[in-house]
């Protein structure tokens, strides 16, 4: 389980402690690139082992059971595992792609606007590629677009 940061009062995602920022320090140095690699690393690690233990448990339990009501509960069961796996393995290349951007110094900065996202924003949510306001936007219009 991540430990807390008390002080901050964030979750450390996948175990690695936010990123405590330096006065005067500027914004997207190494260190704080090496830090959401770190994050985004063991994250992706996290993620691919659950789906080693989902296909284990899968092949492990998967039977052939008589009972009609028996096999339909497993099915459904593995349906939901699988759906679960499907959301992740997306999540997995939106990882990747984030830590592409790393690696070609284009992380940390809207999409849209181009101004910082914001150490704090990233800490949340480290594949963010808007900021709050663009992404608040953005979701304004696509309800807008579904009603």
């Amino acid at each position: 389980m991540p430990q807390g940061n008390k002080k901050l009062g964030v979750l450390a995602i996948a175990g690695v402690e936010p990123y405590q920022e330096k006065p005067g320090e500027e914004y997207m140095n190494a260190d704080q690139r090496d830090h959401f690699k770190l994050i985004l690393d063991a994250w992706r690690n996290q993620l691919r082992e659950e789906v080693d233990r989902t296909l284990n448990h899968m092949q492990d339990e998967a039977a052939n059971f008589p009972d009609p009501v028996d096999r339909a509960a497993q099915e459904e069961e593995f349906s939901l595992e699988l759906r679960a796996r499907d959301r992740e393995r997306k999540l997995i290349k939106k990882i990747e792609k984030t830590l592409q951007k790393i690696e070609e110094d284009d992380f940390g900065f809207c999409d849209s606007c181009g101004i910082e996202i914001g150490i704090r924003r990233l800490e949340a949510r480290p594949t963010a590629d808007q900021c709050i306001d663009c992404k608040t936007l953005a979701e304004i219009k696509e309800k807008q677009m579904a009603g």
